[in-house]
């Protein structure tokens, strides 16, 4: 395989034209996403080797970053610069977050739906930042599900707080914000995909292999606050007997086998004034807690592993293939989802973060 090797481009955030190649521009991290979230990098941009309109191409609130494969000819990473640091160095330093920063800078306003498909809440939740925003295209075909959900302008609550809330619900619809060329190569648009599931869970999952091309790998297992519970409320803002609460949700065929239990209560982090919604959450943090989070973190050589953005992404299915370790002398053969990954092109490095799904 082919070494990862990134061209960078200045755009318009308005427009995603190119306003410049940026061949002097250093990540000083490794590239990241996340499925429905924001990540953040900073950039290191020497003036000697700058393209002549660098300062036009990396205005804070004005221009976004995007990161594209020369290999395969795909954009992988884009992100919107927030910060500019510059004087008497002969650098400039850059900081950008992804597009999904965006919609924490927009509101939605008055938004009601009842009985309608999940696709369609997403969808209305986004359109008000489609107007005076980044070229963001929106995907979204219906999933099937139907849902109620309900957000004032006076709630204060960002698109992005809407959106995690819809996603945090049980059986919520998956959101991503993704990044491709427009047409004739001038520049680049943003699909926001909305599915049940995001990625393709085929069983014939992208191989991971190790010995191979993974390096290394380590199995995290929680039960800490937070990531594992067998009993789960949820509960409103406000005090005492005033205050919303959802239903009991218990895992019982795993307390019934003898499991422990252990008790969990929180507030969804936009705040949720309607029942409904608070027992979504509390079913779904269920979901995700009964048996504490399991999380894969796969270092493999980037340019051994299958090819990011083109053999897999965010969402996917990845198979993970332990000969022996130490963790697991027997071997292993693991398939979970992709909820993140990271991209170190610099260190011949990529790293999916695995989730197994219970």
């Amino acid at each position: 395989m082919t070494a990862v090797e990134l061209a960078w481009f200045g755009c318009d955030l308005r427009t995603g034209g190119i306003i410049e190649d940026l061949p002097a521009l250093k990540p000083s991290g490794a590239l990241a996403r996340k499925l429905g979230d924001t990540t953040t990098l900073q950039f290191d941009l020497q003036l000697a080797g700058a393209a002549a309109n660098w300062d036009e191409a990396t205005v804070p609130g004005s221009t976004i970053l995007v990161a594209v494969d020369t290999y395969t000819d795909t954009p992988i990473w884009a992100g919107a610069i927030l910060t500019r640091d510059a004087g008497s160095a002969q650098s400039v330093q850059l900081g950008a977050a992804t597009l999904e920063r965006y919609l924490d800078g927009r509101y939605p306003g008055d938004q009601f739906f009842l009985a309608a498909d999940q696709a369609a809440v997403i969808t209305g939740l986004v359109t008000p930042a489609l107007t005076g925003g980044p070229p963001i295209v929106i995907d979204a075909p219906n999933t099937g599900a139907t849902m109620d959900y309900a957000t004032e302008d006076g709630d204060d609550k960002s698109i992005l707080s809407c959106l995690k809330e819809v996603m945090g619900m049980d059986g919520g619809p998956e959101w991503t914000i993704d990044v491709i060329w427009a047409a004739s190569h001038g520049g680049f648009q943003f699909p926001l995909r909305v599915r049940p599931k995001i990625g393709v869970q085929a069983a014939t999952a992208v191989h991971f292999d190790f010995p191979g091309c993974v390096s290394s790998y380590n199995l995290t297992e929680s039960y800490e606050d937070g990531k594992g519970a067998s009993v789960v409320i949820a509960r409103g803002e406000g005090e005492g007997t005033s205050r919303l609460t959802s239903s009991v949700y218990e895992a019982t065929a795993l307390i019934a086998s003898g499991w422990p239990r252990w008790e969990y209560r929180f507030t969804p982090a936009s705040g949720v004034t309607d029942p409904d919604q608070l027992n979504a959450h509390a079913a779904q943090s269920l979901a995700l807690m009964a048996q504490g989070a399991q999380v894969w973190s796969v270092e493999a050589v980037a340019s051994r592993a299958p090819r990011l953005g083109q053999d897999w992404g965010i969402g996917d299915n990845i198979h993970l293939a332990v000969e022996t370790s130490p963790r697991h002398p027997q071997g292993i053969d693991k398939v979970a989802r992709c909820w993140a990954w990271e991209l170190d092109a610099g260190a011949d490095r990529v790293r999916p973060i695995l989730v197994e799904e219970n």
